[in-house]
C-alpha cells in the first residue's frame, strides 16, 4: 500500500502542494485544505452558486468560472478534477498538457479508446495521475488488504463485489436538461467494484461474461449511451484464474450497498450485508458438522469482526484522523495524492491501477449488448 503510514515523512519535507479544485458538488467533500502539505490556491465551477460553496469549505479567495481559465493560473500545481465522467479524459488530458498533476473522480475514461489517450497523456507528461477511487480506501478494503498481505486468505480463489444504487434518477435533470447521469450505463461506473479485488491483491481482469437488465422505460429507449439496461452483472476471470462476480444494479427491489466478500482456501472476509449481518470472517476448521442432508461436512468457523477505524491512525496527518465520505475514504484519498507528489513516488492508485480497474467495465457493458458474450480485456500496463 503505497503512501500509507507516510504522513510524518510528507509533513516533514516542508513542501506545500497549490492545488486547484474543479467541480462543487463532489469536489466539496474533499480536506486539502486541512492537509499540512497542501494549500487550495483556486477553485472553479460553471456555476456560480457552487463556486461559492466551494470557497467557503476550501476558504479559498481564488475562483475563475472554467477550468480553462484556472488551468491559466501557474501557480496551481494540481488539479482536483470533479468533473462529469463523459468529460474526465478530455479533462484530465488539459491539465497535463498545462503542465498540472491530475486527481480525477472516477471513472478514468468512457471507452479503451479514451483509455489509451489518458494512458499516453500521463508517461508523456511524466506528471502524477491519480483516480479518487473510494472503495479502495473503504476501512474494510484496507482491512482485507491487511489481510492479503499478512497472508490470511491463504489461495483467494473468488471475489464478489456489489454496487447496488437505486434512486440515481434523481440525479438524471437538472433544470430541465439530461444530466451526463441520463441512461448511464451502469458497468461504465465499475470502478467501486473492481477496486475491491484489483486494489487487493493486483491482480488483472482478462475476460469477462456480461448480462444486462432493462425493462423498457424511457430513459433506457432514449439515451445519449444507446443504453438499455438499468442493472449489469458480471463474471469476470482474473489474470490469477480468480472468478470475480461484480453487480452494478441502480433499479430494483434491493438496498444499497458498495461491499465486497472475499474466499480463500484458509480465510474469508465479509463486508456487512445491508439486510443486516456486520462485518465477519470466516475461517477453516478441522471440525466436523452435518448438513442438512445429515452428511458430514468441515464446520468452517464464522466470527464477527470489529470494524476498524484507520482513519483514527498515524496512516493520515493528524488533522485528518477523522470520518469522512464513503466510509473514511475521503481523507485518504486527499491524503494519498498530495503525500505521492510531495514525495516524488506514484500513488496507490495511479494511471496503471485506475484503467485496471476501469477497463473491465467498458468490456462487460460491451458483453451485455452482445448478449454475454465472452470477451478479452486488454492491459493498460
Amino acid at each position: 500500500m503505497a503512501g500509507l503510514g507516510g504522513a510524518a515523512m510528507a509533513a516533514a519535507s516542508g513542501r506545500t502542494l497549490r492545488v486547484g479544485v474543479v467541480g462543487g458538488r463532489f469536489g466539496a467533500s474533499f480536506f486539502f485544505h486541512e492537509h499540512p502539505n497542501a494549500v487550495v490556491a483556486a477553485v472553479s465551477d460553471l456555476r456560480a452558486d457552487r463556486r461559492s460553496a466551494l470557497m467557503k469549505t476550501y476558504n479559498c479567495a481564488t475562483a475563475y468560472p472554467s477550468l480553462d481559465e484556472l488551468l491559466k493560473d501557474k501557480s496551481v500545481e494540481a488539479v482536483g478534477l470533479f468533473t462529469p465522467a463523459p468529460d474526465h479524459v478530455r479533462h484530465a488530458v488539459a491539465c497535463l498538457e498545462a503542465g498540472k498533476h491530475v486527481l480525477s473522480a472516477v471513472p478514468a475514461a468512457g471507452t479503451l479508446e479514451e483509455c489509451a489517450r489518458l494512458r499516453e497523456a500521463v508517461t508523456r507528461s511524466g506528471l502524477t495521475y491519480m483516480m479518487a477511487e473510494t472503495s479502495y480506501w473503504q476501512q474494510l478494503t484496507i482491512s482485507a488488504r491487511k489481510f492479503y498481505e499478512a497472508g490470511a486468505f491463504g489461495r483467494i480463489y473468488a471475489c464478489e463485489s456489489e454496487y447496488h444504487h437505486a434512486g440515481l434518477d434523481s440525479l438524471f435533470m437538472e433544470n430541465g436538461v439530461r444530466t451526463w447521469r441520463y441512461g448511464y450505463p451502469p458497468m461504465l461506473y465499475p470502478t467501486h467494484c473492481t477496486a475491491h479485488l484489483v486494489g487487493v491483491t493486483g491482480e488483472r481482469l482478462q475476460s469477462v461474461s456480461c448480462i444486462g437488465w432493462g425493462d423498457g422505460g424511457a430513459v433506457l429507449r432514449d439515451n445519449a449511451y444507446g443504453n438499455p439496461f438499468w442493472n449489469e452483472t458480471a463474471l469476470f476471470q482474473s489474470s490469477r484464474g480468480t472468478a470475480f462476480r461484480v453487480a452494478v444494479w441502480w433499479k430494483g427491489a434491493h438496498k444499497g450497498t458498495e461491499r465486497a466478500q472475499w474466499y480463500g482456501d484458509k480465510m474469508s472476509f465479509f463486508f456487512q450485508h445491508p439486510n443486516g449481518l456486520g462485518p465477519a470472517v470466516v475461517r477453516w476448521s478441522s471440525g466436523k458438522e452435518k448438513d442438512a442432508g445429515g452428511f458430514d461436512r468441515a464446520a468452517a468457523v464464522l466470527e464477527p469482526y470489529q470494524e476498524k477505524h484507520w482513519w483514527a491512525t498515524d496512516m493520515l496527518p493528524e488533522k485528518l484522523r477523522h470520518n469522512s465520505g464513503h466510509e473514511g475514504s475521503h481523507t485518504f484519498i486527499t491524503h494519498e495524492f498530495v503525500s505521492a507528489i510531495v514525495q516524488g513516488r506514484k500513488p496507490a492508485v495511479g494511471i496503471a491501477e485506475a484503467l485496471a480497474f476501469t477497463a473491465p467495465g467498458i468490456v462487460a457493458h460491451a458483453s451485455a449488448l452482445k448478449g454475454g458474450e465472452t470477451m478479452k480485456i486488454p492491459s493498460f500496463d
